[in-house]
């Protein structure tokens, strides 16, 4: 499936050309470069060997990064920020995934056991690395509007992510608003997905305890029947949560593993659930954990069965800035024309960009990765996931189109959006 296409890049029509092209021995050492990380993928807080091969990179060109001082994670200014004008930072996440790489097919499968880029990390730092090193092209040749901050972050995968250290780094200091994209098997390379407003969900973890005396399967009636509240608990707390929360809020609690019990004649004194709960809304996301607790809480008093509860706080919904939203519909309709944005729907993955735009404005794109004419249903997080590495090269250009355009129109976007809403 990966491979570079070979379709036109048309410009917007009534619109010089934008500068800060993607040049093809550039475009071929991208390519290389995400092949190599797609081989040596890291675990969250374990980036080092990804941290020190963008920062060599960004070096070479004559730019100075800054290592995150988690030691994992960098960021990198583009031109010399003024103290004034804020910048505009693009995002990208360095993690990759604790599961086996399955593609039997490529020369770059996953060399390290039981760790794989599924999620597209390994293109999302490509593209950032990309940009920054056409827009420090743009620089020397005094074609950079304003400075641009790179921020490649550790650990997007461990709840609550990377981002809430990177910001308490200070990386966003200077920062006015930011962007990024992230890879989405169901477009075609050469299209992005945009939606104004959230495009992702709010997801957190669920982790529950029940506990009894125990006994013989032959008597329950004298005993706390531990199975039976475990099964009640899986079943009920999903349904109840419907029934006490906004139905439009698309709250959802999916359980990933359920234990209990060790011979089929005993009843168990310990019980575990764990699961996921994601929220669509996010003022629903907020009340969810004191609704969830109280319904947790009623069904193991009627089973007779202690609970215990750990709600971990994850991510709450991206939700796009509209006027950053424009920005990048124009960005990409100037690179590839009108036809090449789509909308897209809100997912229930969670991500957590979310995070830095309680700060600032900004928005996530959805980037294209499936090869045209390919039919094969595709999905992130499985260990055979692979893109169309022609993307790189679009998402490069998506992304130094939006800072050449950036603020250069502002005025005309927010009308814009004005007159559609009326």
């Amino acid at each position: 499936m990966s491979r570079e296409s070979q379709t036109a890049q048309p410009a917007a029509p009534d619109r010089p050309e934008l500068p800060g092209k993607l040049p093809d021995h550039l475009r071929a050492e991208l390519i290389a470069f995400r092949r190599d990380l797609h081989m040596h993928p890291e675990l969250g807080h374990q980036e080092f060997r990804t941290t020190a091969a963008i920062k060599a990179r960004l070096e070479k060109a004559g730019l100075r990064p800054r290592v995150l001082k988690s030691g994992t994670g960098l960021i990198c200014d583009v031109g010399t920020w003024d103290g004034v004008r804020p910048m505009l930072a693009l995002r990208a996440d360095i993690d990759a995934l604790p599961i086996p790489d399955a593609k039997t097919h490529v020369s770059y499968r996953s060399t390290v056991p039981d760790r794989a880029h599924a999620c597209g990390h390994d293109v999302h730092t490509t593209v950032v690395l990309g940009a920054g090193l056409v827009l420090a092209e743009l620089d020397r040749r005094g074609e950079l509007p304003r400075p641009v901050r790179l921020l490649f972050q550790p650990a997007e995968e461990v709840l609550p992510g990377g981002a809430t250290e990177a910001i308490d780094s200070g990386v966003l200091d200077g920062v006015g608003k930011i962007i990024a994209l992230h890879c989405d098997p169901r477009v075609d390379a050469g299209r992005i997905g945009l939606r104004a407003g959230p495009i992702t969900s709010a997801c957190d973890r669920l982790e529950v305890t029940l506990d009894g005396p125990g006994g013989h399967t032959a008597r329950p009636h004298l005993t706390t029947d531990l199975v039976t509240a475990a099964a009640r608990l899986a079943l009920d707390l999903p349904a109840l949560l419907t029934k006490r929360m906004d139905a439009r809020s698309g709250m959802s609690v999916t359980w990933g593993r359920i234990e209990a019990g060790h011979a089929c004649n005993v009843i168990p004194m310990h019980a575990e659930l764990s699961g996921t709960v994601r929220c669509l809304d996010l003022a629903s996301w907020h009340e969810a954990p004191d609704q969830i607790h109280a319904i947790i809480d009623e069904i193991a008093s009627m089973h007779r069965a202690k609970s215990e509860i750990t709600y971990v706080r994850g991510v709450p919904p991206v939700v796009n800035d509209p006027v950053v939203t424009e920005l990048l519909r124009e960005a990409m309709s100037a690179r590839r024309g009108v036809d090449s944005v789509e909308d897209t729907e809100q997912s229930l993955g969670g991500e957590d960009f979310s995070w830095y735009l309680e700060h600032v404005p900004g928005a996530m794109a959805r980037l294209g990765v499936r090869t045209p004419g390919d039919t094969a249903k595709r999905d992130l997080h499985r260990g055979d996931f692979d893109v169309d590495e022609a993307a790189i090269g679009v998402g490069v250009e998506f992304f130094t189109a939006a800072v050449l355009l950036d603020g250069a129109s502002l005025e005309g976007r927010r009308a814009r959006l004005a007159g559609s809403a009326g």
